[in-house]
């Protein structure tokens, strides 16, 4: 197993480092400190006490506020910024239920409208003239230069200021990004023009036009400006991809009734519960915290946090969940698990851990953007010797357009985004319908699984016995029941328990026994009134003189469906036979079928009797059975599998399950499962059957699909992008891209991948 290595912070500008691996480090103060690169070094050692707390924080939010990157999730600080790789704005690592909107979409929003107000005017001038040649005598072209340059500055040196800080933090970590090339395509046409203006006489006679030395306001004002709204529609696009976290913490309420030792209500925030305090919950109100009805009864509804759609009747010591809604009673309960200990913030957790995850086919986009960047200037620089050279007159304007176009268009934002974007959506529509996706790993190996293992007990079946069956002879089924029941109410087995829920289920009164003793350890005897009743396998009732004859070939039938029969006398003589079994769950048959028909092998493996395994797998239509096994024979079993070439995914719910699901190439735990099961998964199913699975397929599905969309837009368009910004069809049509309408289509590419991946917010609808 590979060994993992402890990351420290960068203390100049908070990135995560791998000691082991960075080559940038220095001794201070008798402590060795580590960087990401020679620039942040250099930066400390001129000023270490600077640094001595860590990196600035400029504006620091909430105490405890870590903040990531989207593209690049290695990038964790406790202050928002821009990210020292790609230049996007820093996001809180977990959203809460009263974020407001997005510092940095109020500011670019700000900006945008001062660069829209004065980009119009700029355009106007610059095409003005064009356009209306009247217009060249009421504003000679030397005062209209002078305008746009004076309406231009603001846009460039204010409005444009973010992305030209980002573009040279990018050249001096060397990580070069879309706002490198923004920078310099922009910072370019607009000394450009400000020479043009301020300094003509720089510039040989041969960039000279009746009208001066051409200038390119409009171009940069224009640039700066459909930059800004493409980072507005994408902040905004990018916003909504934490949708689904809000939403469950929105289910928290803020405050809760605690009991005070007297018997009063006090009310008081949920932050300040603690484990043992005893809470009101009225009708209609949510469950605050984890914990245990002491008094009361009521229905749950759960739907909103583990998808069931029916409410959980709940009575004294049944568990329930924070985020949960008390449709009736009023309930008095315990509290067990508060704060980040409640199952909904361990869920909240986990879907803010699997949206920054990376998938493995984020890969192919890593290893481009490594070159993407410099490729792009060289391109650039190439388009420019080739118009300066050859081009028609006036060529250096020419060169310069189509230099400035190919950096321009060639934003790498849209490579970069086509994978985390698609499963910051996917996972949180997962979430949404009750499965949790740990990883982004795990959802994708989903999408290739082609056979999954399936323990019996608690995962195709509901996990504990219940009455199946009765046969009663010489009474009624309710009256063999409610003898029974009051024998085994002082009884602890499972089959005991089975047989006395089933009594109350029915709403009979189950009278007091006495006399209670189990002689043999293979049934039960004790006295109901004056009658004394007899529970057992047919061979404790023989060893008590009873006949059971009659009631065997009932019980052989029931036993042959892997049921359990237990027989019933009633003084001495044989009174009937109740079945018990572990019910399969009403949804398992349509989901067998349904990854039957995805073209998925089952394979059911179960520690019970090969009969009991075989009765449940023919009611199921499950060919493979692996019956009696152990904890590691269920490992064993996958990695065997394995070997096979097969893509494993196993489904289960006990700490037996644990190592067979972290041996799968995907484990999918139950939510109703041991903390150990779902700690060893990658997925986990709230509502506990294997309609989930279904779901979780689906979800892979769809979610890779949707990623190979967007890498294949992200390629394609720039592989169409960057020659015809070049000018290759300028020959052939004549047809040169303007700077304008290369940021038009820069922004355009990455809005439409956030877009597409916000299609997978119904994926599961």
């Amino acid at each position: 197993m590979e060994q993992v290595r402890e990351k420290v912070i960068d203390p100049v500008c908070g990135m995560t480092v791998d000691p082991s691996t960075t080559p940038h480090h220095v001794h201070h103060h008798g402590n060795a400190v580590y960087f990401c690169s020679a620039g942040c070094k250099v930066k400390f050692l001129a000023d270490p006490d600077r640094y001595a707390d860590g990196p600035p924080a400029p504006e620091a939010g909430p105490p405890g506020t870590l903040y990531t990157c989207p593209m690049d999730p290695e990038i964790v600080q406790d202050h928002p910024g821009a990210c020292p790789i790609c230049g996007m704005a820093l996001e809180p690592m977990l959203p809460t239920a009263a974020s407001g909107p997005n510092p940095e979409l109020v500011d670019f929003r700000r900006r945008f409208a001062v660069a829209a107000a004065l980009t119009v005017p700029v355009v106007g001038l610059a095409m003005g003239a064009h356009l209306f040649p009247a217009l060249h005598d009421l504003v000679p072209s030397r005062l209209s230069a002078v305008l746009q340059m004076l309406l231009t500055a603001p846009v460039v040196l204010w409005a444009g200021w973010p992305f030209f800080q980002r573009g040279w933090a990018s050249v001096v970590r060397r990580r070069f990004n879309m706002f490198t090339l923004i920078a310099l395509g922009t910072g370019v046409a607009f000394l450009w023009s400000l020479a043009a203006v301020l300094a003509p006489g720089l510039f040989p006679p041969a960039f000279h036009t009746h009208e001066g030395v051409p200038v390119y306001f409009e171009a940069a004002a224009m640039i700066v400006t459909l930059v800004l709204l493409g980072q507005i529609l994408e902040l905004g696009a990018r916003d909504r991809t934490s949708g689904a976290i809000r939403a469950l913490l929105d289910l928290t309420p803020k405050t809760a009734l605690r009991l005070t030792d007297c018997g009063h209500e006090r009310e008081v925030a949920v932050a300040k519960v603690q484990v043992g305090d005893r809470l009101r919950v009225r009708p209609g109100e949510a469950v605050p915290v984890d914990g245990v009805v002491e008094e009361g009864a009521s229905a749950i509804d759960e739907a909103l946090v583990t998808g069931e759609s029916l409410p959980r009747r709940v009575h004294a010591g049944d568990h329930v969940r924070a985020g949960t809604l008390n449709r009736q009673g009023s309930l008095v309960m315990r509290a067990e698990a508060v704060g980040q200990q409640t199952m909904l913030a361990r869920i909240v957790r986990m879907v803010a851990d699997a949206q920054r995850s990376r998938a493995p086919i984020q890969r192919i986009a890593d290893k481009v953007s490594g070159w993407f960047v410099p490729a792009v200037i060289a391109a650039a620089l190439l388009a420019f010797a080739a118009w300066a050279a050859v081009g028609p007159e006036p060529r250096f304007s020419y060169a310069l357009l189509a230099a400035i176009s190919v950096l321009i268009i060639a934003c790498p934002c849209a490579l970069g985004l086509a994978t985390p974007m698609s499963i910051m959506v996917g996972v949180g529509a997962g979430a949404e319908a009750g499965v949790l996706v740990r990883d982004a790993t795990a959802l994708e190996q989903m999408a290739k699984v082609d056979t999954l293992v399936i323990d019996k007990t608690g995962t195709l079946t509901e996990g504990r016995p219940a009455v199946t069956g009765l046969f009663a002879q010489g009474m009624t089924e309710d009256e063999l029941l409610a003898q029974a029941a009051a024998v085994e109410r002082l009884s602890e087995h499972p089959l005991g328990e089975a047989i006395v829920a089933a009594a109350r289920a029915r709403g009979l009164a189950i009278a007091d026994a006495s006399g209670f003793d189990a002689p043999s350890g293979r049934g039960v005897v004790a006295s109901v009134g004056s009658r004394q009743v007899h529970i057992g396998n047919a061979r404790f009732l023989g060893e008590q003189g009873i006949a059971v004859a009659a009631m065997e070939d009932q019980a052989r039938r029931w036993r042959r469906n892997g049921t359990t029969a237990v027989l019933v006398a009633v003084d001495g003589v044989a009174a009937g036979v109740i079945a018990v079994a572990d019910p399969v769950k009403a949804s398992t048959a349509p989901a067998i079928a349904a990854l039957k028909a995805h073209g998925i092998r089952l394979v059911m493996a179960s520690g019970d009797k090969r009969q009991t395994a075989e009765a449940v797998a023919r009611q199921l239509g499950i060919d493979d059975v692996e019956a009696e096994v152990l904890p590691e024979d269920k490992a064993a079993l996958v990695q065997r599998l394995q070997r096979q070439g097969r893509v494993v995914a196993m489904a289960g719910d006990g700490v037996n399950d644990a190592p067979a699901l972290a041996a799968a190439d995907v484990g999918i735990a139950m939510g109703s499962g041991t903390d150990a099961a779902i700690e060893a998964a990658g997925i986990t199913l709230l509502h506990g059957d294997l309609g989930g699975i279904v779901k979780a397929r689906t979800l892979s599905e769809k979610t890779m699909a949707n990623i190979r969309q967007n890498l294949m837009f992200a390629f394609g368009y720039n592989a169409a992008g960057i020659p015809i910004a070049a000018g290759l069809l300028y020959p052939a049509f004549g047809i040169l891209l303007s700077p304008i309408v290369a940021a038009v289509a820069m922004s355009l590419s990455s809005v439409s991948v956030v877009y597409n991946a916000l299609r997978l917010k119904g994926a599961l609808q």
